[in-house]
């Protein structure tokens, strides 16, 4: 039973900046590489993280701490049109989040998170108010019961605001997840799909369809004139990713796993934006190779 809760609990917190409603990581190190195609371009990031339950009741309610840090290597190599087109390089994301959740009745939990961080690419004195990004996230999550093990089945339905953001309006959040056999599982909604293999209790492999983002402020504002002779501000840069890729998962042990993704991108761009949002100038929009590996600690 207690397992069962800390599943539903490590839902609630798995990233600033994405949900993977299957996820239950306590603790992640991450390496991702997206070279741009037709350019010298290179998307590349470090991500360490970190969840922290803490047990209230006997009733199956818990408090969530969850922390983490990611840099992000934007080697833009293409001529933007603008000065100190290097400021564009490395940002850092850092961000901490709380989250609480409790059991309901007929086999429903609902979780909530809050979460304050920053995104910046610190080229000014120190942090600055348009640095903080703040998001927060509601969650029903039901299981099924009376399905014989290993056979599970679980759906997800929610929503999560960020703000600012490239995508400013509250996203829908809707997953479900089924073993349906010894040897395979599903799942099909947002923020990601799947069908995975299993080849033993150590060793999975899964074909996928899901969502990678970055977004991160510019400290000094930067002018742009577009084709028009129209002058610009850029004031954030973001990234929006769609994949279909295979991954493969080995367990070391029973809670520590490592795993690589490898795959091509669907939909591909980074995007120089104003601060309303409005897109400026578009960096690169060519699908292009994906990879991300990593290590896990889960429950």
């Amino acid at each position: 039973m207690r397992k069962k809760n800390l599943i539903f609990i490590c839902i609630l917190l798995y990233s600033f900046n994405g949900v993977r409603c299957q996820s239950t990581d306590l603790a992640r190190i991450e390496y991702t590489y997206i070279p741009q195609a037709d350019s010298d371009n290179v998307y590349s990031r470090i991500r360490v993280s970190a969840n922290y339950p803490i047990k209230m009741d006997d009733k199956g309610t818990y408090l969530v701490i969850g922390a983490q840090y990611r840099f992000n290597n934007l080697q833009i190599n293409d001529a933007l049109g603008f000065d100190d087109e290097g400021e564009l390089n490395s940002f850092h994301t850092a961000a901490v989040e709380l989250g609480y959740t409790f059991k309901m009745k007929n086999n429903w939990r609902f979780g909530t998170k809050f979460g304050v961080g920053i995104s910046s690419n610190f080229e000014g004195s120190g942090v600055e108010s348009d640095d903080f990004r703040y998001r927060g996230s509601l969650y029903f999550v039901k299981t099924y019961k009376n399905i014989q093990e290993p056979k599970t089945a679980r759906l997800i339905v929610g929503v999560q605001y960020t703000n600012p953001a490239s995508l400013n309006f509250p996203l829908p959040i809707i997953n479900y997840y089924k073993r349906f056999h010894q040897s395979w599982s599903y799942a099909i909604g947002t923020p990601k799909t799947n069908l995975k293999y299993f080849f033993n209790e150590k060793s999975t492999l899964q074909a996928f369809v899901g969502l990678d983002r970055f977004y991160g402020n510019l400290q000094n504002n930067k002018a742009y004139v577009d084709e028009n002779g129209e002058t610009k501000v850029i004031e954030n840069v973001s990234m929006f990713n769609v994949m279909g890729a295979l991954g493969y998962q080995y367990y070391f042990t029973e809670h520590l796993l490592f795993y690589t993704y490898a795959g091509y991108t669907l939909s591909n761009e980074i995007r120089l934006r104003d601060g309303n949002q409005e897109n400026v100038l578009a960096i690169n929009d060519k699908n292009t190779f994906y990879f991300r590996s990593g290590i896990k600690l889960k429950i």
